[in-house]
């Protein structure tokens, strides 16, 4: 994961039912992805979107050593 990935580590995806999904935009605060995922869901009604938090495993494998 970049350093840019890690600022902004909340993502809006569009999964895909053969592929798992796709990353559309990243954002730095929850609120901000909330904002975009409503105009996202306005200007294209059929297509899903999710909201994800996107943890890098570095955090994780740090954590569980402790």
């Amino acid at each position: 994961m970049t350093y840019l990935e890690r600022l902004h580590p909340w993502c809006i995806i569009r999964p895909f039912p053969t592929m798992g999904s796709k990353i559309v935009g990243r954002f730095r605060r929850r609120v901000d992805a909330e904002g975009h995922l409503q105009i996202l869901k306005r200007m294209i009604p059929t297509v899903p979107f999710e909201i994800m938090f996107d943890m890098p495993l570095e955090n994780i494998e740090e954590g569980s050593r402790e």
